[in-house]
């Protein structure tokens, strides 16, 4: 029972995150499957790529109800990154668990920082075909091997190189995040990673009902309060997690 309350609420704290913020909350999903559910480092980030897509699935639907993705750009940017993440989800499970913990560190340090920086509209002279492949063939590997959305780099690329507002930048991630986790899971699948549905299945169910709550959560409350309060916390997490790898 206490393994059911431990994922409810992790889920819902992350589910949170990700409605209020638009990106950034699953880094957590990684740590909390270690640290409080006990999965070991590669079943972690195979879990959270299901939580991922699940979650990100669901509010793409939220966002394109309202008309907040951009299709066709959002699928092109989406294919650059689906090779890159099928193939790096397959190099994961061949990777020492303290490479990939260590890995996770970096990229939840650096989505922290990301979420410290002022927040500024960012300027393009226009899409840059090179440019949006590579952006796009880099979230996609990031995804698939640390098994994180990555809405925290897909947003400021999508509005820096394709020139999207930023209201369609962030329902235009949620499509290439749900692309190349799908991806980064096909990859994984028969890979003997043990995977604990009744657990992976309360923490989605929970990431997806605190992802609408999140969104009205965003209303209320000051968008760069709350980013400074989740960055600060993700960056415990990520000294925490250091610390762990380096004992």
């Amino acid at each position: 029972m206490s393994t059911l309350v431990l994922a409810l609420a992790a889920g819902a704290l992350i589910g949170l995150a990700l409605g209020a913020l638009g990106g950034g909350g699953s880094v957590l999903a990684v740590p909390a499957l270690i640290y409080l559910l006990g999965f070991s480092a590669a079943s972690a980030t195979t879990a959270s790529l299901i939580i991922v897509a699940a979650t990100s699935a669901t509010a793409l639907y939220a966002h394109a109800r309202d008309g907040h993705v951009a299709w066709k750009a959002g699928t092109l940017f989406a294919a650059a990154g689906v090779v890159p993440a099928f193939l790096a989800g397959a190099a994961a499970g061949h990777v020492p668990e303290t490479a990939l913990t260590a890995g996770f560190v970096v990229i939840a340090a650096l989505a922290a920082l990301r979420m410290l920086r002022p927040s500024a509209d960012e300027s393009t002279q226009g899409v840059r075909p090179a440019k949006a492949a590579g952006a796009g063939a880099g979230l996609g590997a990031v995804t698939g091997f640390l098994g994180v959305g990555g809405g925290f780099l897909a947003v400021p690329a999508l509005v820096g190189v394709l020139g999207l507002q930023m209201n369609r930048a962030v329902g235009t991630s949620l499509l290439v995040i749900t692309v190349n986790s799908v991806a980064a899971l096909g990859a994984r699948s028969g890979t003997g990673d043990d995977l604990r549905w009744e657990v992976i299945a309360p923490f989605a169910g929970a990431a997806i009902l605190g992802a609408w709550d999140g969104k009205r959560l965003a209303a209320k409350v000051a968008g760069a309060t709350l980013r400074r309060v989740f960055a600060f916390t993700l960056l415990a997490v990520a000294a925490f997690m250091a610390i762990d790898v380096v004992a």
